[in-house]
């Protein structure tokens, strides 16, 4: 399904380079933009390759920590966002900032979360009850896709005609793939194997169940506002 993703968005690249009937007319131009985005606060380059076609790189990132409960359990988390994407920018329409924007995110989102329980001795996991002591302390992480297409359109030429400074705003998806939880016990290892056995049973009933909750940011929603000054 990825590699689809992908090839569709080479695709519409490649057909993007056909509007260059005035090939490299505008080779030179570049621009630097901030942007507040889904993705996290950051910073972009864009480079005008022809009149009809940009091409952009930049980074987006942020740090937010909350809680929340699972199945009476408490987890601390911390969301960290890190992406580079590597965007062409299509302007299928002359003297109008309209544009489509295939391309490719190099994705670090990912989850980091520790959990306790909100009963005072027992854990309640995958529906099954252990003691604190069997458990200890539950630490759990969800990633994603490494390598993510993107497909998004979006107002604002940063290196067109007049250039100067210029609002830019994008709206799109990244296709980052199903996530990839994990789960596991601080004490698992001072069990006996038939009670490891059980607890690591018991996790991965809760995995599957937090995996269904999750599945739904394999379509991660982009939409970004900036400024861009181009020279």
């Amino acid at each position: 399904m990825k590699n689809r993703y992908l090839k569709q968005a080479l695709f519409a690249s490649l057909v993007a380079f056909g509007c260059a009937s005035s090939a490299f007319a505008n080779t030179g131009d570049i621009a630097i933009g901030a942007k507040a985005s889904t993705l996290g606060f950051g910073g972009e380059v864009t480079v005008g390759l022809t009149p009809c076609l940009n091409v952009r790189g930049g980074y987006n990132g942020y740090n937010y920590t909350g809680s929340t409960s699972q199945n009476q359990i408490n987890y601390d988390y911390k969301l960290s966002l890190g992406s580079y994407p590597v965007l062409l920018d299509w302007y299928p329409f002359e003297h109008s900032g309209f544009r489509l924007s295939p391309g490719v995110i190099f994705n670090n989102n990912k989850v980091t979360a520790t959990g306790t329980s909100a009963q005072v001795v027992n854990f309640s996991i995958g529906g099954d009850t252990y003691s604190t002591t069997q458990i200890g302390s539950l630490t759990g992480s969800v990633d994603f896709d490494k390598t993510v297409p993107y497909a998004g359109l979006g107002w604002g030429n940063a290196v067109g005609k007049g250039s100067g400074l210029s609002f830019v705003f994008d709206l799109g998806v990244m296709f980052q793939g199903t996530p990839k939880v994990a789960l596991n016990a601080s004490n698992l290892q001072n069990n006996p194997a038939i009670v490891q056995t059980a607890i690591q049973t018991s996790i991965n009933k809760e995995i599957a169940d937090l995996k269904d909750k999750t599945d739904k940011f394999k379509y991660y929603p982009v939409v970004s506002i900036g400024l861009a000054y181009g020279f």
